[in-house]
């Protein structure tokens, strides 16, 4: 007659070291796989920072400006990229009209972004790289650039000016 099995051989098979070690390999593959996978899926998956629309920088008190004399001036800004927060400093050019309205240009030729400045001499903004020349109100005297200089927003508070957003000009009429 052949040995037949016992039901308690049969019910628990032994837990043999083999068997430990392969649980083991697989939790430890499961916790990488969550640890790559958890934030992996955040960023995927996660909105990015807004950037707050209407931003304004304050560029300093308004009484310092002399009327129909442009002033650069200085001043830094936070740029949100995605979840990257950049501080940059840049420079506008700011005239103050005799009627105390006042208008903030961006630092760069409509023509191919070279810096320009301000010719007191000749009472004009005058780009270095082709020569393309501006009135103290933006306009395109003479050059190839193909339109006025673009303006950032402005307003005033509390004696206080402060810039927005770039606002290209638009082209002029031949």
């Amino acid at each position: 007659m052949k040995d037949v099995p016992s039901a308690e051989s049969i019910a628990a098979p032994q837990a043999t070291r083999r068997g430990f070690f392969i649980g083991a390999i697989y939790a430890i593959w499961g916790a990488i796989t969550a640890a790559l996978a958890i934030p992996a899926g955040f960023y995927l998956f996660a909105p990015a920072k807004d950037r707050k629309a209407g931003e304004w920088t304050d560029l300093g008190d308004v009484s310092r400006l002399a009327p129909g004399a442009p002033v650069e001036m200085t001043f830094r800004r936070n740029r949100v990229d995605g979840w990257k927060v950049i501080s940059e400093k840049s420079t506008v050019w700011v005239v103050k009209q005799a009627a105390g309205q006042i208008t903030a240009f961006a630092p760069q030729c409509t023509h191919l972004g070279c810096a320009y400045h301000w010719e007191e001499a000749k009472n004009e903004f005058v780009c270095p790289c082709h020569t393309s020349l501006f009135s103290i109100d933006g306009k395109v005297i003479s050059g190839p650039a193909p339109r006025p200089l673009d303006r950032y927003q402005t307003r005033v508070e509390n004696g206080r000016l402060l810039i927005g957003t770039i606002q290209p000009a638009r082209e002029q009429s031949a």
